[in-house]
């Protein structure tokens, strides 16, 4: 690798961790003030589970138009505009009067968020060369988690000291100085054809990718894969705040330090997939997250946090094989492909999460865990089956 394209290289990883740190944390420092809202406003565990859901809704409606918008204003404006309005809507729900307020600022952040994610994937897709696409996606993927972490632990530990809205206005705050720095720091695209194609274009992009034999399993693992992994962290705390657990506020967020975990997980999973194959880890990291909400069972303090370890280990390595298989499958347009992996992983996160806030309130922790088993044991026949999907032929090469 020159010197030139080391240096770029550097410089995308940067800018990816900043902005994968600024998008996970501002969508998901929510999670762990629920019960603290639940209180405040008279709310149910499944209403409250609505200040993450209707993000994610709203984000997962917004991708497939960020990624349509993105081929005309280019991939870098779109992810840093994305950023700034995430981080303008998180300070403004800081003073939001009542809960609908707050959900309506929740929504038009998980909207304004679109322009991140989707885009990002096929950013990296087009200006990383293959061998290292999995690095490079489990290095975002590592901002994502290390953001998710930061994100719940600092909002746990500001609202335990102080209040959960001055932890809003902190987030808000943090997400500005992340689009500043992403923008500072990632390379214009070299590699990327605008279009100003419409909507039937986009519809006969969405055609073709649904028709390819493998990109719509994927798809479908994103929806059950996300909404097992944004269910138990929803719930877990409900768990752990009650007896015989009894832990506080700030504890329970803490336990966001295990996205640490998911970080590691996520750049060796993507390093091995560049290796051995993406059938090849698939179904082992997803055997490994079933492992880790099973132990969750357990009335051991020791054994839910070991569980929930190797569960959040299990899930970022198999988001980061999934995630990187679709850049590498997806023929152009390979942004509308990378938001539809997205739409079905947030869209899933949405109806999952909130369908385990009723089974939480009607049979408790082992219902949640058993809908949650079924789902992946769904996921993991998908892994399977993909196993014995065909590569695609290498596209020819263009005319000298």
């Amino acid at each position: 690798m020159s010197s030139t394209a080391s240096t770029s290289f550097k410089r995308i990883n940067r800018a990816m961790l900043a902005g994968g740190f600024s998008a996970f944390a501002l969508l998901y420092c929510v999670q762990p003030l629920m019960p603290l809202m639940a209180l405040q406003f008279a709310l149910t565990p499944a209403q409250s589970s609505w200040s993450l859901s209707i993000s994610t809704l709203a984000l997962a409606v917004s991708l497939v138009l960020s990624g349509a918008l993105s081929e005309r204003v280019g991939r870098k404006t779109l992810m840093a505009g994305a950023l700034v309005g995430a981080a303008v809507f998180t300070l403004l729900s800081a003073f939001a009067r009542n809960f609908i307020e707050l959900l309506a600022l929740r929504a038009l952040l998980g909207f304004a968020l679109g322009g991140m994610p989707a885009v990002a994937m096929a950013y990296l897709s087009e200006e990383i060369a293959p061998a290292k696409l999995g690095l490079a996606m489990g290095i975002y993927i590592g901002g994502s988690a290390f953001g998710g972490m930061a994100g719940r632990v600092l909002a746990s530990l500001i609202s335990d000291a102080y209040s959960w809205r001055l932890a809003m206005a902190v987030m808000g705050a943090a997400g500005l100085y992340a689009a500043w720095e992403f923008w500072r720091s990632l390379p214009a695209s070299r590699n990327f054809r605008g279009g100003h194609a419409g909507w039937p274009a986009l519809w006969q992009g969405a055609r073709r990718h649904l028709a390819d034999a493998g990109l719509p399993w994927l798809f479908a693992l994103a929806f059950l894969l996300m909404g097992v992994f944004v269910s138990l962290f929803n719930y877990i705390g409900y768990r752990l705040l009650a007896a015989p657990f009894n832990l506080g506020q700030s504890a329970v967020g803490a336990l966001s330090v295990l996205y640490l975990v998911g970080m590691a997980s996520a750049v060796w999973a993507g390093r091995l997939a560049d290796r051995i194959g993406r059938r090849n880890v698939l179904w082992i990291v997803m055997a490994l997250m079933l492992a880790g909400l099973l132990l969750t069972l357990s009335h051991s303090l020791a054994l839910v946090v070991a569980g929930m370890a190797l569960f959040t280990f299990g899930f970022f390595g198999s988001h980061t094989v999934a995630s990187s298989w679709v850049g590498m499958r997806a023929r152009a347009p390979q942004a509308l492909a990378s938001a539809m992996y997205l739409f079905f992983y947030y869209l899933g996160s949405s109806v999952v999460g909130s369908l385990c806030g009723v089974v939480w309130s009607a049979a408790g922790w082992p219902g949640v865990v058993g809908v949650l088993a079924l789902a992946l044991g769904l996921a993991f026949i998908i892994a399977l089956r993909l196993r014995r999907l065909a590569p695609l032929a290498a596209p020819a090469p263009a005319p000298a």
